[in-house]
């Protein structure tokens, strides 16, 4: 190596049958521009039997470590740094980041290989199946841990957290009936109101009152005070214990020595299936009175002749049948409301994001177990 290199220069001189890459000068930021030109001229890459040698080469820094990048690539370059004979450790440190960050640059800036619809779709449809069975097997797991907790604490009357029941029983039922009442007394209007305009045109007017009972007593009354409950209840159930759990007050919970499904989860489980019968009641009883309103109204029957109808006509098992499904359902939105809460990351907007998954789990669960349980019944001849 000369004690004065100068401005960085490369040329390819024949050795041994093959051509060799000849380095020499100061490879540094002051030579970039010249060297850069130089190097624009030069058609890569570099030919695999190509040797190198840099007996000559003088100063090097990051921006001539960068060019010289640009000469070897990253793969020689990652060789030319782990040659120990040519050239200093400093040096050889210096030109294997260099080719370590190129390289890492380099995969990342990678663009995936591209894929065609039908399997894109394929992909999409197994990692949503994938989600759903781990979701379904983290819900099956809770509702069992639920259960564990709820049959080992019953002949334990001390460990009763009566208060908490009574609390959310005021929160869950009390403050719910008055939208239950209103809604399916409309909705009972509108279904009786529909019935009589198709019926009237057959002269079967009368059967708007059967219409009404059958679908309050067996299906619509339980089911919309469900959903009532599904967007009210397991959004609220969700939102309070993600808060506490972003608040870390579950984690104190336990260093206290409390269970916190015990303490946060049987109070509202138990709240939610004596409440959900009760307003399942209220339901069918408003869309009855709704269904009667406008039967008196639009087809002159009295409401004596209504209940009359009903009396005579509707069993009481489609009255049981209806309210049976209600504490299956109370226990549903209940332990995905719970179950929502505990998943919550820390963040605020974890909390939004695990609520809405609450309600629109609860609605979607509901629906298809009551779907499930009418035909079940039909099946049965109940």
């Amino acid at each position: 190596m000369s004690s004065d290199p100068g401005p960085g220069q490369f040329q390819f001189t024949p050795m041994a049958g093959a051509a060799c890459l000849r380095l020499s000068g100061d490879w540094t930021l002051a030579h970039h521009g010249a060297l850069a030109q130089q190097l624009q001229t030069l058609q890569p890459p570099l030919a695999a039997d190509c040797q190198i040698d840099c007996s000559e080469l003088g100063a090097l820094d990051t921006a001539g470590a960068s060019l010289l990048l640009q000469l070897l690539g990253s793969e020689r370059l990652q060789q030319l740094s782990q040659d120990t004979s040519a050239l200093t450790p400093e040096r050889r440190a210096l030109l294997g980041a260099v080719a370590r960050a190129m390289q890492a640059t380099e995969a990342q800036a990678t663009p995936a290989p591209a894929g065609s619809a039908i399997g894109d779709l394929l992909e999409q449809a197994g990692r949503a199946m994938q989600g759903f069975w781990h979701h379904g097997v983290g819900l099956s797991g809770f509702i069992g841990l639920t259960l564990e907790t709820g049959l080992r604490l019953l002949p334990r009357p001390r460990r009763w957290r009566l208060t908490a029941f009574a609390a959310q029983l005021e929160s869950t039922g009390l403050h719910a009936l008055p939208i239950v009442a209103l809604l399916t007394f409309l909705v009972g209007a509108v279904v009786a109101f529909l019935g009589a305009t198709v019926l009237q045109t057959f002269g079967a007017s009368l059967y708007t009152v059967h219409l009404v009972a059958f679908a309050f007593l067996r299906e619509l009354g339980v089911l919309l005070a469900a959903i009532l409950v599904a967007g009210r209840t397991a959004s609220a159930f969700a939102a309070q214990i993600g808060s506490m759990r972003a608040d870390e007050e579950i984690d104190a919970l336990r260093v206290m020595g409390l269970d916190p499904v015990e303490l946060l989860v049987l109070p509202r489980v138990l709240a939610l299936l004596v409440a959900l019968p009760i307003l399942g009641l209220v339901a069918m009883a408003s869309g009855v009175a709704g269904g009667m309103l406008v039967c008196a109204l639009q087809l002159d029957i009295s409401p004596a002749m209504f209940f009359s109808v009903i009396e005579q006509q509707i069993g009481l098992r489609h009255f049981v049948v209806g309210l049976s499904k209600a504490p299956v359902f109370a226990f549903l939105i209940a332990v995905i409301g719970c179950l929502e809460g505990f998943k919550v990351a820390g963040s605020a907007q974890s909390v939004g994001e695990h609520t809405t998954s609450a309600v629109v789990q609860s609605i979607f669960v509901v629906i298809v177990v009551d779907a499930v349980a009418a035909l079940f019944f039909m099946e049965m001849g109940w």
